[in-house]
């Protein structure tokens, strides 16, 4: 039992952890640890499986890995002293029973508490039912002389009355560390819950958010706190790393916070923008790209790409291609060139010409008799993709896939061709979305990026009606509906699962929305084997949204 206290000062540590480097987590919680001593703190609060990284899937099934996991807290603990902050930290443990997401608290040198997750998600981008089990009935834990609740994430989340639990057993402020993952909206979304929470127990919540890019998801981190007032106490950035130490006074109405950052959220198009860069910008780095290479068409999504890719690694790091062919206009050869000289980025040219006869020519007596078509298209797509992974082996390269949400919804991408790549900044960014950060990015520069400032993305790209060109005065437009149509239809059917009916009563032509639904089911045999990339929307496709590729259902009311 420690000595009853009238101030707390509580040290969050937002951080950009890595799913599996428990050594490298280790020396980022140490590191922390020292800062939050320097600013006199007396807990410091890591995030939700911190020293694992988080989510760590089935890793926690090795035996190993938990036991690496449980030293590296071991030797945190070690690290702590009697006069200097307590430290609640997560990590994946073994217990009894089976395992669980814990958190441990670490004071004085040792392993002072321990608390597992109650609430398992199970949805969307979570399935930690298939790896966890569920802790007991939650307790408070006594630290420097004030009972502190600590809920995991999906604790405050769900309906199984964690916070209430820790409330009615005297929990007098909560401390909620969370791998919670970016999604256009969820800081509204975060903010309501835990005002809710808060509102009902009536007392104080902070919520500690990761930060960092782990395969397709973006932690975006933008922890806050809510007083018992239901005010914001503090807001620290989204994006943005940092250990912050706040200041909080018991008063008559429970424990409020009187010192904290306040630090403006970014707009939706800013805060998307974002969380594509840092998501493009971990996944290269963390798994050890040296560089990257795209090809440069011209046209909008390749050059949003190009502008991520500069802006997360660098001019240096990026190299464009430019892959013509016979049906190349003069305009998509001089955009090209404009995009990649605004960038600074590395630029080459590589005409396809060759290549493409080569394939016809081997392909001639097989295809004696036949109509030219989508076949030949598809091998001008094809001869691009074998030249950037030709350049990627040979320069140790990750190529950029550059498709959006729009046309891999819809299967206009060609497999082994454009679709190839290591990773896709823009996966799940609608054609519309599209122009919309094009636009926002030609007028800002995001803090972090290490890209220009100024027009990066020239207007007559963003101005033209897009083409794939893979045919004489070929346009989008021949194959598929206007984008803002499209993409309507398209967010009713993936991100809302509308009925066809309910999207025809949205003013949409019901042959036409027939069509979509049957091209959407239709291409998840190509979305299988898509490049990962950065979710931003509430169900990307993957982790999100699991369809059959053997699928016979169309709805028809």
């Amino acid at each position: 039992m420690g000595i009853m206290t009238d101030t707390l000062r509580i040290a969050i540590a937002q951080l950009n952890p890595t799913v599996g480097d428990v050594g490298g987590n280790l020396a980022k919680a140490r590191d922390a640890l020292a800062d939050a001593a320097r600013q006199g703190a007396d807990i410091l609060l890591l995030t939700e499986l911190f020293i694992s990284g988080y989510p760590p899937e089935d890793l926690v099934l090795k035996p190993a890995f938990l036991k690496s996991c449980l030293s590296a807290v071991e030797q945190l603990a070690a690290d702590t002293h009697e006069d200097g902050p307590a430290v609640i930290v997560g990590f994946p443990r073994q217990g009894d029973l089976g395992r669980h997401n814990s958190v441990a608290v670490l004071e004085a040198g040792r392993i002072a508490a321990i608390r597992d997750k109650v609430d398992l998600p199970n949805y969307g981008e979570f399935d930690e039912k298939r790896v966890f089990i569920a802790g007991g009935e939650p307790e408070p834990v006594m630290i420097k002389g004030v009972k502190v609740g600590i809920p995991i994430c999906e604790d405050i989340w769900g309906a199984l009355g964690v916070t209430d639990t820790l409330a009615a057993k005297g929990a007098e402020i909560m401390l909620h560390p969370n791998g919670s993952p970016y999604y256009r909206g969820k800081m509204t979304v975060r903010h309501d819950i835990v005002k809710t929470q808060v509102a009902r127990t009536k007392v104080p919540l902070i919520y500690a958010n990761q930060l960092g890019g782990q395969d397709e998801l973006v932690f975006d981190g933008g922890t806050f706190a809510v007083n018992p007032d239901l005010s914001i106490a503090f807001q620290m950035a989204e994006f943005e790393d940092a250990v912050v130490t706040t200041t909080w006074k018991r008063r008559e109405g429970g424990w409020t916070c009187t010192q904290g950052p306040m630090s403006p959220l970014p707009e939706k198009e800013e805060a998307d923008y974002r969380a594509c860069m840092i998501g493009f910008r971990d996944y290269v780095n963390k798994n050890g790209f040296k560089n990257v290479v795209l090809g440069l068409s011209g046209g909008i999504d390749s050059a949003i790409c190009a502008a991520i890719a500069v802006d997360a690694l660098g001019e240096d790091r990026v190299r464009a291609v430019m892959l013509p062919y016979r049906y190349t206009s003069t305009d998509s050869l001089t955009d090209a060139a404009a995009c990649a000289k605004a960038l600074g980025c590395h630029y080459d040219t590589v005409p396809i010409e060759e290549p493409v006869q080569g394939f016809l020519t081997a392909l001639s007596d097989l295809f004696e008799g036949t109509e030219e078509g989508i076949t030949e298209e598809n091998l001008q797509s094809r001869a691009r993709g074998m030249i950037l992974m030709a350049i990627s082996n040979k320069f140790g390269s990750m190529v950029v896939t550059t498709g959006n949400k729009s046309e891999m919804s819809v299967g206009y991408c060609t497999l082994y061709g454009d679709m190839n790549g290591g990773f896709n900044p823009i996966k799940d960014l609608y054609k519309m979305q599209v122009y919309a950060l094009s636009r926002w990015r030609n007028t800002h520069v995001p803090p972090g990026a290490l890209g220009p400032s100024g027009e990066v993305i020239p207007h007559n790209i963003i101005d033209k009606a897009p083409s794939a060109e893979l045919r004489p005065n070929q346009t989008d437009q021949d194959s598929l509906p206007p984008y803002p149509m499209l993409d309507d239809i398209l967010e009713c059917l993936v991100e809302q699962e509308m009925g066809t009916e309910e999207i025809i009563a949205r003013g949409h032509d019901a042959a036409t929305v027939h069509r979509i639904e049957h091209l959407l089911y239709l291409a998840e045999y190509k979305r299988r084997q898509s490049a990962p990339g950065v979710k931003i929307t509430k169900k990307n496709f993957g982790r999100d949204r699991r369809y059959p590729i053997t699928n016979r259902f169309r709805d028809r009311g």
